[in-house]
């Protein structure tokens, strides 16, 4: 399915000399969500582009005056090989892209010999090699990454001092990488996981998880916290409460640390989630951030230069100058190593928000959002030039 076009601002400025043209495309992946025990969060149809449509009337808010005019055209295909052709039609008309695929269909784009010029944004793999050692020098990344989520949850937990954790993962890749996360950066701030149990159970919890639950965690040693990574919400909902021990549930449950969540009302956000309610009729969610924040991304970079080239974004974006006010407390610059934007992270639970993310006295020479992944000489990323 391709719709082109379809998303183009309102608000042009009056037309005059000099006028900057700001064309962007949104290229989606439709990925099929295994099947769950609960379909009380279902993913909406318009995620990641309702936050993009949100970035544009804002930006268009500030182009108005200056002669920016920004438009975004949406390609939606469920096939990687499709999204791929459509990129390749999308490169051909602008170089300012952001892909909402998995990593490989991230890359295969990333790759095209059409997008070495270009600029793309990252608004929804996670994963930390793309950070890393499958870094590509034209692709930036909104979205934080796995390691910055468990980094930040890590960090409450040391500051609380709950330093002794058990593990509750699922078996779909996506529970076992962000597992792994969990597992490094509970090492990295000096907290112990004493146990790990492995959920693969097929029964209906909606009806016998009070029966077994305690059971299952029962043989479970001493501990704070409970960790749970289910990234597809699965089972997750049925642990808190239902432990043989009363211990707090956190990860893909419980408290858990995203790049954004409906709770968050501090530091203006509360005016940003008002703006997206009225726009989409419902919560932000963390895509949404990162697709808002990426086009913001290209809205400031060019009210600051003036200009629409990729290459002359991509060089400010990076450099000391470029801020991006993210309704989270701090400034968010990227990380000139990588490409991944700094960003703090909240940690709430469903209904608020419990702390914000670096806490207080993890300190970096640079800036303590570079406590929340890995720092730059631990990075593999060279296409940066670092």
């Amino acid at each position: 399915m391709l719709r082109l076009g379809a998303i183009v601002t309102a608000l042009w400025a009056t037309a005059a000399a000099g006028e900057v043209g700001v064309a962007m495309h949104y290229l989606r992946q439709e990925v099929e969500p295994p099947p769950t025990l609960s379909s009380l969060d279902p993913i909406p149809a318009d995620e990641g582009i309702a936050g993009a449509e949100l970035g544009l009337a804002d930006n268009a808010t500030t182009g108005a005056f200056l002669g920016h005019a920004y438009t975004l055209a949406v390609s939606s295909e469920t096939e990687a090989g499709a999204l791929v052709a459509a990129a390749r039609a999308a490169l051909a008309e602008t170089g300012l892209v952001i892909v909402d695929a998995p990593a490989a269909t991230l890359l295969a784009i990333a790759d095209l010999p059409e997008a070495q010029g270009a600029l793309i944004f990252n608004v929804a793999a996670p994963e930390e090699s793309l950070r890393s050692e499958d870094c590509r020098a034209n692709v930036l990344h909104t979205l934080p990454s796995l390691s910055m989520r468990t980094d930040a949850l890590m960090q409450f937990l040391a500051y609380r001092r709950w330093t002794e954790l058990a593990l509750i993962a699922g078996t779909l890749p996506e529970d076992l990488a962000y597992a792994e996360a969990l597992r490094r950066s509970a090492a990295k701030f000096q907290l112990r996981i004493r146990a790990e149990k492995t959920w693969a159970f097929d029964a209906d919890m909606r009806r016998n998880a009070s029966q077994e639950v305690p059971v299952f965690t029962q043989d479970l040693p001493e501990h704070h916290v409970l960790l749970v990574a289910d990234e597809w919400g699965d089972f997750a909902r049925f642990i808190p409460y239902n432990t043989w021990e009363p211990r707090p549930v956190a990860g893909s449950e419980g408290m858990s640390p995203v790049a954004w969540s409906p709770v968050l009302e501090q530091w203006g956000a509360a005016q940003l989630q008002n703006r997206f309610a009225v726009q989409a009729g419902r919560g932000m969610r963390p895509k949404d951030y990162a697709a808002w924040a990426a086009v913001r991304s290209i809205g400031e970079a060019v009210t600051r230069t003036g200009q629409a080239d990729p290459a002359a974004l991509r060089a400010f974006i990076l450099s000391e100058d470029f801020e991006l006010a993210g309704f989270k407390g701090r400034p968010m610059t990227y990380r000139a190593w990588n490409g991944q934007l700094r960003q703090p992270i909240p940690i709430v639970h469903p209904r608020a928000l419990v702390a914000m993310a670096p806490l207080e006295g993890f300190l970096h020479e640079r800036s303590e959002m570079d406590t929340l992944g890995p720092d730059e000489p631990e990075s593999a990323c060279t296409a940066f030039g670092g």
